[in-house]
């Protein structure tokens, strides 16, 4: 028997609540499949950094809750994981990740030793989160002492015990690579407590743990998918590289985004933050001389702030207010202390000025600043690319990109010989990802709706001054909009999105066999005793009196109990009043049947006329409703679909730059002079699929309007069990039917599984639509690139295709 049942629909439905990027929402699925037996298994996500493991953890968490688990463990290996994960799941806290159901108890270093919340924790309906450093949890030595293995008066033993005997308890280990096999005392903190399942969220997994990454979404895939900023190594064309220049560079690079950040806010309501400048030291001595090299580019009050293993409490709360729009701080020099955990969106440049290896680069500083400061891509360079300035390692970077792109090629763990992710250099040092296969769901049955990756830069080289030219230019287009296109149709787009309704729950869905598994943990009264203490007096040879204490024997407290009846018509009760079911005799006897299950269980006979304590009367109620709410959590639903319509050709910000549809092609860069384009520009990820189809429908007769659509556009296609497909164009036919075009390579349609899945999905939705009379008549058409080349014009395309 399944310990969680994987349940599809109710990972949909998280996902939706709370709003999870598609990569989080994927590996969700993956994870709860594989957490679905409890044997104790040990599994790991490798996301990128990023994409939001804490979202994913957030959403493990409620998914757990939702099955009926009542106690998890996140486990973090530093005192900055520790503090942002707590402000993770605090309400009000600003780092608060919000969209669940269930509000966990929150249960620290700091709190647990408190009456309150030790009574919680004998408490089985109520969800416990536990969030605890890993070196609060190892086994003690001979000099050490640990809070967490010494016995407390309110759990009624030590904590670490408690986790260890909870029946459900399930582990999420954040930088599981910390808690390698090679750190014995990390490892066995963990570990020891033997979970029901043990989860590890990492960007960089250790080599010794491959075999157990389930998911993998590598930061190629990221940035091809817009979910992080695009980094870019900005040298000098004069070959300046001395730490002066360097910082001066970085310095006057920084303060041209911010009038491009604050104007963005500004045009779109957004809260405003300003880029600050990173740099990492490799010396506290290198931090203090670069901090005061800075203060002369920087001078107001607060602008540079030093973070150091010797950082006051007053820099640490600067830090901790980077992201405010009244942090007055422009630029942060460390030195290794903020390498990872350290999650700000707001880090537009970066330099290093300690050895910039690779893979230091990569995992930790870049990671810093990949971060997007308003959660999407802007369309301005400005704000959408972290720069890396780099002038004395920059060409070593590049004559090593592949070891620098280490981490970022897609690679299968269960396909060790796969292909890698294709990588070409173009014109100026452009690093680019060419099409490749879906992120690596490695989970038997898990269904991966990402599809490929279309071209998309994902290193970028540039020039200071170049850099410089393409600030200045943006900032005039920042906070306007493309221009409207005379006669410009309206387009309304039938989005129809999915909502789960329960199927009515009957106490017939509970398993007998669980439910006298559980009544066996109630098969005995607890005595309750009075321990006493005599004071005694003597006189010593002196004549002194001495006072001393001594126990005496205890005694059996005095308890009220309960007839087995009304035990058996309490638990009736109880089960039967939760407001879960209907209130029909079938179910007063479902509800008599289980109360008889519980006792029986418990070692009662059906004639049977134990007395019971109150107290174990009252916990045998809880135990039994708290098996009840399970049952209704995991109660199968089903899915009903509401149409949203969504008006189309809002107004759209206006690209820095704008070629002539005639010009050179180059990827997501943005083109205008079409005819029959409704709005005044369009951008393109691929030439031979989406660029070359524009042409073909702009110049043919049977088309009347199309329209390019894009990731960040409303309009999506609801996927089953999980997920949306965005496709690329709409095409309004000279007849007034509707289609919905999707533009594919021909490697992509042949490879990429997923493509039939979102095909029929989309047909199935444009019968629908069609079929419901409120929107006219939609079709739905998929076109490689072989498809586009061959055909004259649309007619010719859409009579070739079936």
């Amino acid at each position: 028997m399944s310990w969680l049942p994987y349940d599809e629909y109710l990972i949909d439905e998280i996902s939706t609540a709370m709003d999870l990027r598609l990569p989080n929402s994927i590996a969700l699925g993956a994870v709860a499949e594989r957490i679905e037996a409890g044997d104790g298994g040990e599994f790991v996500c490798d996301l990128a950094t990023g994409v939001g493991k804490t979202y994913l953890a957030a959403a493990l968490i409620e998914y757990l809750a939702r099955q009926g688990v009542r106690n998890v463990l996140f486990v973090t290996p530093g005192t900055t994981i520790y503090d942002k994960t707590i402000a993770n799941f605090t309400p009000g806290s600003r780092k608060f990740v919000a969209g669940a159901e269930f509000e966990p108890l929150l249960v620290t270093a700091e709190n647990f030793a408190r009456g309150q919340v030790g009574d919680a924790l004998h408490d089985p309906s109520q969800l416990k989160l536990f969030i605890f450093n890993v070196q609060q949890l190892i086994r003690p030595t001979v000099n050490t002492s640990r809070k967490t293995r010494a016995d407390d008066e309110f759990i009624g033993g030590a904590l670490y015990d408690h986790l260890r005997d909870a029946s459900d308890l399930v582990i999420i280990a954040d930088e599981h690579h910390v808690y390698n096999t090679n750190a014995k005392a990390f490892s066995a903190a963990i570990r020891d407590l033997s979970p029901r399942a043990l989860v590890g969220l990492t960007a960089t997994p250790d080599a010794a743990d491959l075999d157990k990454v389930i998911y993998r979404y590598s930061l190629a895939e990221a940035i091809a998918d817009q979910l992080v900023k695009i980094p870019v190594i900005v040298y000098r064309q004069d070959g300046l590289k001395d730490t002066a220049t360097q910082l001066a560079d970085a310095a006057r690079l920084r303060e041209l985004k911010e009038p491009a950040w604050r104007a963005y806010a500004e045009h779109h309501a957004r809260d405003s933050v300003a880029p600050v400048l990173f740099v990492v030291c490799q010396t506290i001595k290198d931090a203090e001389s670069v901090a005061g090299t800075l203060a002369t580019h920087l001078p107001g009050d607060g602008e540079v702030l030093l973070i150091t293993s010797q950082s006051t409490d007053d820099a640490l709360a600067a830090l901790a207010n980077v992201e405010s729009p009244q942090s007055p701080v422009r630029a942060i020099v460390s030195v290794d202390k903020l390498k990872e955990g350290w999650d700000v969106r707001n880090i537009g440049v970066i330099v290093g000025l300690r050895a910039l290896a690779s893979q230091t680069l990569t995992e930790q500083i870049l990671g810093r600043g990949l971060r997007l400061p308003f959660g999407a891509r802007t369309g301005v360079a400005a704000i959408d690319q972290v720069d890396l300035v780099a002038h004395e390692s920059y060409r070593e970077l590049l004559k090593n990109k592949e070891s620098l792109l280490e981490r970022m090629a897609v690679a299968s763990p269960s396909d060790p010989d796969a292909p890698p992710v294709e990588l070409t250099e173009h014109p100026g040092g452009v690093l680019r990802i060419g099409p490749t296969q879906p992120p690596t769901a490695l989970s038997p049955g898990a269904t991966d709706v990402l599809g490929g990756l279309s071209d998309a830069d994902i290193l970028i080289v540039s020039s200071v001054e170049d850099a410089e030219a393409t600030f200045a230019a943006e900032l005039a287009s920042v906070g306007q909009y493309l221009p409207a296109v005379t006669g410009k149709p309206h387009i309304v787009f039938p989005r129809r999105d999915r909502t789960l309704q329960p199927v009515q729950f009957t106490l017939a869905s509970l398993e007998i066999a669980d439910v006298r598994a559980e009544g066996k943990k109630y098969s005995t009264n607890q005595t309750v005793t009075i321990q006493g203490q005599a004071i005694d007096a003597r006189r010593d040879l002196q004549g002194d009196v001495a006072v001393s204490t001594h126990a005496v024997d205890s005694v059996e407290a005095t308890q009220n109990y309960l007839p087995a009846d009304a035990v058996r018509a309490d638990l009736i009760g109880r089960v039967h009043g939760m407001g879960l079911v209907a209130a029909l005799l079938t179910e007063r006897l479902h509800a008599q049947e289980i109360a008889d299950a519980f006792l029986e269980g418990a070692g009662l006979e059906p004639a049977g006329e134990e007395n019971w304590t109150s107290r174990r009367a009252a916990q045998a109620e809880d135990a039994i409703a708290a098996l009840v709410r399970a049952a209704y959590a995991r109660n199968d639903r089903r899915p009903a679909y509401t149409w949203n319509p969504v008006s189309l050709l809002q107004p759209r910000p206006t690209p820095a730059i704008i070629h002539d549809w005639y010009d050179d092609f180059v990827v997501r860069q943005w083109y205008r002079g079409w005819t029959k384009c409704a709005e005044a520009a369009a951008s393109f990820d691929s030439y031979t699929g989406e660029f070359a189809f524009a042409k073909l429908v702009d110049d043919s007769d049977g088309v009347a309007w199309w329209l390019r659509l894009y990731q960040t556009d409303p309009v999506w296609i609801t996927m089953h069990p999980v997920g949306r497909y965005f496709p690329d164009f709409i095409v309004v036919d000279t007849a007034g039917v509707h289609w919905l075009v999707e533009a594919k390579s021909d490697a992509a349609a042949a490879a990429d599984a997923t493509v039939a899945a979102k095909a029929a999905a989309a047909r199935d939705w444009a019968i629908a639509a069609t079929e419901s009379k409120l929107f006219g008549t939609w079709r739905y058409l998929l076109a490689t690139e072989t498809d586009i080349a061959n055909a004259s014009n649309w007619n010719a395309l859409v009579a070739a295709l079936p």
